[in-house]
C-alpha cells in the first residue's frame, strides 16, 4: 500500500508559500480562504474518517510546492466550496474577485465529469473534451485539478474497489499524460505508480519485489559509481552535486509489458544524475565521463539542444562501468532539474513583484511550449468536431507525440512515430499543407511518404494553386492533418460538383431534344425525383452531377424519364460491325460508344490517352475500335472512320500509361531529382532511358510512367517544370 502520508497543517501550507511570496495582502488572501473554506466544509467528513478539509490543505500544499501564485493556492483552498457546500460562485466572487471564482467554478465543472463510462464512448469523450478546453483556456486549473486528484489517489484506499479501479484507470489514462505533457514528472511519476497499484495489483507487488531483492546490490554499485566520478569531476575543478535515482514502478512495467524487456535488461534501473552549475559544465562532464568509461552506441540523448516538448533539458548517456554494470547518467544544470521535476510549474513560477498577469502567463506558455499553442489552437478550431474525433486527435497528435523534428529556423516541432514531412506541414500552417509540393530533410529531397525521425531539420516546398492529393490519407499519420486533407477534398468535390451540376443539366435537356421530346416537360421536379432512386441518388443535384462526370449517361435518364428506348439508326449500325458481343462485354478502357452497350475497344498506343483526355473513336479492321487522343498526329487526316466515344466513369484504381519526354540541360542528379518528383507524385514509374547530347550538353529523358487521369498527369507536368535545368516537357505521341 502507499506509504503514509505527512498530516499537512495550515502552517506547513504558510511555511511553503512565505519561501517566495511577502507581501501581507498576498499571504492574507491565501489565509482568508482557508479559513473560508475550514469554516465551510465544517462537519464534513471524508471516507478515510479525516475532516474534509484536510483535503484542501493538502491540494493547497501541493500547490504551494509547484511555487503557484497566491490567487491558484486560495483557489486551491476553495475549490470544493461551491460543489459541496451552499456555497455559491456569485459568493465567491463577492468575497475573493471575479478570478479566483472562474478558477473554482471550472474545477468544479471538471470534477463533474466522467471520464469512464463504457456505455457511452461518445458521451465520455464529450467529458475529455471539456476537460481539455478548460485546460486551454487558464492551465491553472488544470494544476489545481492536478494537485486534488493526487491527493484522491493517495486516500485511495478508503473507497470501494469498484471506485478504485474506475479512478485509478481516470487517472492513468486521462491526469497522467496531462502532467507528463506540462513536465511535472514528479506528480506524473506518483499518478502513474499509485494507479499501476489499484489497477494491476499482483504486477505492482512482483515489480516491487524484484526492485527490492535487488536493491543492496544496486546501491552499493551506484554508490561506488557515485564516488568514482565524484573523484573524476572534482579533478578537474567542476562543482557540481551527485546522486542516484530510482525507476519508479510502473515505468519498470510498461517497459517490461510493451518493449518485452526482461527486468535485468533494464538499463536506468542503475541511474545517476549529475547537477551542476552550466549547461558548458554539462557537456564538459559528459566529456570527462566519456573519455574514462565505455559509452554505448546509440544511447546518447542530447535533449539539452533538442528539448523535449514539455520543457525537459537534460543529456542522458548510458555507459558500462566496473565488472561490466550498466549505468544511466543524466547531467544538467539546477534550473533544468527544477523544471524536470515541476515542468511548466517551475518555469513560470510565481514572482512576486514582477507584474505578474495570469494572461500574459497563459500566453508565454503557448510560446513556449509548441504542443500546447497547437493544442489550445486546435481546441479552439474544432468546436463542430464530434467529441471522439476530437480525443483522438489529442491522443494520436498530442499525448503520443515523441518525435522532436526541427524547421530551418530551430522551432521545435512534436509528432508521433511515423509521422511524414505532411504531417509537419499541416502543424506548421493549414496553408502550408494544402500547398505542400517537395520537402528536404536534412538538406536531402525526400518523398513527402518519407518517416522522420528525432533531430531531423525539415523544409517544405509550397507551391501556389496547388492541392492535397487523397493518396496522401494513405500515409499520414497525425489526425490534424488527415481532418485538413479531408476538408480540403469534401470542399473541392462541393465546388466541382456546382461546377458540374448545370453541365449535367445542359445535357440531359439536349438528349431530350435530340430524341423529339420537350425538355421542360420532362424535367419537371416531380417526374425527375421518381426517377432518382433508380440511379442510386438521392437529389435532382447529385443526378445532374453524375450525368456530367459520365457517371450515368444522359440517354439512361431520357430512358427512364420517357419509358422508351431510342432505336438506332444506319450510321449507329454501321459504327458497330466490329462488335463482338460473345467476347466483348464492356471496355477495359473505361470507354463507351453512346448508344451501343458492347463493343471491342482499346487505347491506342501511339498517343496512350488517360482518362481526362478529349478522345475519339477509329474504326479499325479487325480489331474493333481504337481510342485515340483527338490531338493525335495518327488520325488528324481521318475522318470517315472516326466516331465519338466517351469516358465512362473515373476507376480510382485504374492506372493508365503515360509516356513523356523530358528536354534539360545535362548536369549532376538531374535524373535522380526527376525520378524523385515523379515518386512524390505517386506515379508508377514503368521505365526510364536518358540520352545526353555532348555538343549542346542536354539531356532527353524517356520515361513511361502511370497515372490514374489527366489532372493527376497536369500536376506532374507542372512539377517536372520547376525541376532545375529542365526546359520543356512533352508528352509523347509515336
Amino acid at each position: 500500500m502507499p506509504a503514509e502520508q505527512k498530516q499537512i497543517t495550515f502552517d506547513d501550507v504558510m511555511e511553503v508559500a512565505k519561501t517566495y511570496i511577502h507581501r501581507k495582502e498576498n499571504l492574507a488572501l491565501i489565509e482568508r480562504a482557508a479559513k473560508f473554506a475550514e469554516e465551510k466544509h465544517e462537519g464534513q467528513f471524508r471516507k478515510s474518517g479525516d475532516p474534509y478539509f484536510v483535503h484542501v490543505l493538502n491540494v493547497a500544499y501541493i500547490l504551494a510546492t509547484l511555487h503557484v501564485g497566491p490567487t491558484t493556492i486560495a483557489a486551491g483552498f476553495l475549490h470544493d466550496v461551491v460543489e459541496d457546500t451552499d456555497v455559491t460562485k456569485e459568493d465567491v466572487i463577492s468575497l475573493f474577485g471575479e478570478e479566483i471564482a472562474e478558477l473554482v467554478d471550472s474545477v468544479t465543472k471538471i470534477g463533474a465529469l466522467k471520464f469512464h463510462d463504457k456505455e457511452d464512448p461518445e458521451y465520455q469523450a464529450a467529458n475529455h473534451r471539456k476537460l481539455f478546453i478548460a485546460m486551454a483556456k487558464d492551465v491553472r486549473v488544470i494544476l489545481i485539478k492536478l494537485a486534488d486528484r493526487l491527493h484522491n489517489m493517495r486516500t485511495l484506499q478508503f473507497k470501494p474497489v469498484e471506485s478504485q479501479q474506475r479512478i485509478a484507470a481516470e487517472t492513468l489514462d486521462i491526469y497522467a499524460p496531462i502532467a507528463h505533457r506540462l513536465g511535472i514528472s514528479a506528480i506524473k511519476n506518483e499518478l502513474e505508480d499509485l494507479s499501476f497499484l489499484y489497477l494491476q495489483r499482483e504486477e505492482y507487488y512482483r515489480i516491487a519485489h524484484l526492485v527490492e531483492a535487488k536493491k543492496a546490490e544496486r546501491d552499493a554499485s551506484v554508490q561506488q559509481m557515485i564516488a568514482d566520478i565524484s573523484a573524476l569531476l572534482k579533478e578537474h575543478g567542476i562543482e557540481f552535486r551527485i546522486f542516484g535515482r530510482s525507476k519508479h514502478l510502473y515505468s519498470i512495467y510498461h517497459k517490461m509489458a510493451v518493449r518485452q524487456k526482461r527486468f535485468d535488461e533494464i538499463l536506468d534501473l542503475l541511474a545517476i544524475r549529475i547537477i551542476t552549475k552550466t549547461e558548458l559544465n554539462c557537456y564538459e562532464i559528459l566529456g570527462y565521463i566519456h573519455a574514462q568509461y565505455r559509452p554505448i552506441p546509440g544511447r546518447l540523448k542530447d535533449y539539452i539542444a533538442v528539448p523535449k516538448s514539455n520543457m525537459y533539458q537534460s543529456l542522458h548517456t548510458t555507459i558500462i562501468g566496473d565488472e561490466g554494470r550498466i549505468f544511466e547518467v543524466q547531467i544538467r544544470t539546477e534550473e533544468m532539474d527544477e523544471i524536470a521535476e515541476r515542468g511548466v510549474a517551475a518555469h513560470w513560477r510565481y514572482k512576486e513583484g514582477s507584474g505578474y498577469d495570469a494572461r500574459v502567463e497563459q500566453k508565454e506558455i503557448e510560446d513556449r511550449l509548441s504542443w500546447f499553442r497547437d493544442f489550445a489552437a486546435y481546441t479552439g478550431e474544432n468546436e463542430n468536431e464530434s467529441a471522439s474525433e476530437y480525443m483522438a486527435t489529442l491522443q494520436r497528435d498530442v499525448f503520443e507525440a515523441n518525435v522532436y523534428v526541427m524547421t530551418p529556423k530551430g522551432r521545435v516541432i512534436d509528432l508521433p512515430n511515423g509521422a511524414t514531412p505532411i504531417d509537419f506541414a499541416y502543424r506548421i500552417h493549414t496553408d502550408v499543407g494544402h500547398t505542400t509540393v517537395g520537402a528536404i530533410v536534412n538538406d536531402a529531397m525526400v518523398p513527402l511518404n518519407t518517416e522522420l525521425h528525432t533531430g531531423d531539420v525539415v523544409q517544405i516546398k509550397t507551391m501556389k494553386n496547388t492541392g492535397p492529393s487523397e493518396d496522401w490519407l494513405k500515409f499520414v499519420k497525425t489526425n490534424q492533418a488527415k481532418n485538413k486533407i479531408r476538408a480540403y477534398l469534401a470542399k473541392k468535390e462541393s465546388d466541382k460538383k456546382e461546377e458540374k451540376v448545370p453541365q449535367g443539366e445542359k445535357a440531359l435537356a439536349e438528349e431530350l431534344r435530340k430524341r423529339g421530346f420537350e425538355a421542360n416537360e420532362y424535367m419537371e421536379k416531380k417526374k425527375l425525383e421518381g426517377i432518382l432512386s433508380q440511379f442510386s441518388v438521392t437529389n435532382i443535384n447529385d443526378l445532374y452531377y453524375n450525368i456530367a462526370t459520365k457517371k450515368v449517361h444522359a440517354s439512361q435518364v431520357v430512358e427512364k424519364l420517357t419509358n422508351q428506348k431510342r432505336p438506332l439508326n444506319n450510321d449507329e449500325i454501321t459504327r458497330m460491325i466490329n462488335r463482338d458481343a460473345k467476347k466483348h462485354t464492356a471496355s477495359k478502357g473505361g470507354i463507351v460508344i453512346p448508344g451501343i452497350e458492347s463493343m471491342k475497344m482499346s487505347l491506342a498506343q501511339c498517343c496512350l490517352p488517360v482518362y481526362g483526355d478529349e478522345i475519339c473513336g477509329y474504326i479499325t479492321k479487325g480489331e474493333g475500335v481504337k481510342v485515340h487522343r483527338k490531338d493525335c498526329p495518327n488520325i488528324l487526316k481521318q475522318k470517315e472512320r472516326l466516331i465519338d466515344v466517351e469516358w465512362e466513369g473515373e476507376d480510382s484504381e485504374r492506372l493508365y500509361d503515360s509516356d513523356l519526354v523530358v528536354y534539360a540541360h545535362d548536369r549532376n542528379f538531374l535524373l535522380t531529382d526527376i525520378v524523385t518528383v515523379v515518386s512524390q507524385c505517386k506515379a508508377p514509374m514503368i521505365q526510364v532511358s536518358a540520352t545526353v547530347n555532348q555538343e549542346t550538353l542536354t539531356s532527353t529523358i524517356k520515361m513511361k510512367i502511370q497515372v490514374h487521369n489527366k489532372e493527376q498527369l497536369r500536376t506532374i507536368i507542372a512539377n517536372l517544370r520547376k525541376v532545375d535545368s529542365v526546359l520543356s516537357i512533352e508528352r509523347e505521341s509515336n
